[in-house]
């Protein structure tokens, strides 16, 4: 951000008296205050504190713009073809992002939407976590013999490593680690839920995957994070829901030919 102007830059820069209006004046033409306040709240606005060491460097990069703008204007390309389409862009962009925030000025998300927005994270997630492994098989044929051997003595675990087709669990011998019931698809969480702790499926689940055999290591109650941990997540995810509906109407609405 920081700028190393030259002597002769400089000397130029503050040649002549600054009135309160303007920061500077460079060859004889006003640089307003204005400027240096709008980068300060830019920088605000991204989090970034704004001490005096700072404010001097953003003085400095003002005065530095102005500068090289006069530069760029003294070899005439403001009148470029590139310059103008780059400009308009650059309009476009600043009118849409004050549009956006206007709308989430004027839309803000209370209280109330954000313990609702929880409340439907609570009623889904909350209840039973259970802890499961899973062998998953091409042939419903091979899962029976599968179920067979376990019961008479075959390691559950062994077996998943050295033949399930799932190879992100199998590796770890089946196991899914703590879940609710609704991370899995329906016919393996219909299943699962039926069985109490150390219990096994008798018979093979089917599923979009192929056949499973389950079985349920341990069961506890799901413990979610309090209101106030997720309150910043959820108000941000609300308002970028908004701005998106927003977005889409305004879409939908327009008239492209």
């Amino acid at each position: 951000m920081k700028h190393v102007l030259t002597a002769v830059a400089l000397a130029a820069t503050f040649a002549l008296p600054v009135s309160a209006q303007n920061l500077a004046i460079v060859n004889g033409k006003p640089v307003p205050l204005s400027r240096l306040d709008a980068l300060t709240q830019q920088l605000e606005r991204s989090g970034r504190p704004v001490n005096d060491e700072v404010k001097a460097q953003l003085k400095e990069e003002v005065i530095a713009r102005e500068i090289f703008a006069q530069e760029a204007e003294r070899r005439g390309l403001k009148a470029s073809a590139e310059y103008r389409t780059q400009v308009a862009l650059a309009s476009q962009t600043i009118l849409i992002r004050e549009l956006f925030a206007d709308f989430q000025r004027k839309n803000t998300v209370s209280a109330a939407d954000i313990r609702a927005e929880y409340d439907k994270f609570v009623a889904a997630n909350g209840g039973q976590e259970i802890r499961s492994r899973h062998i998953l098989l091409e042939t419903e044929a091979e899962a029976k013999n599968l179920i067979a051997d376990i019961k008479k003595g075959a390691k559950f675990e062994e077996l998943a490593k050295k033949l399930s087709k799932d190879p992100g669990s199998g590796a770890n011998g089946g196991d899914l680690d703590w879940a609710t019931a609704n991370t899995f698809v329906p016919e393996f969480a219909e299943a699962m839920v039926k069985l109490g702790k150390g219990q096994m499926t008798d018979t093979p689940v089917k599923s979009q995957f192929g056949w499973h055999i389950i079985r349920v290591d341990d069961v506890r109650q799901a413990a979610l994070p309090p209101l106030d941990e997720l309150k910043p997540q959820i108000e941000q995810q609300l308002q970028q829901q908004r701005l998106g509906e927003f977005q889409d109407a305004l879409r939908n609405k327009a008239k492209v030919q």
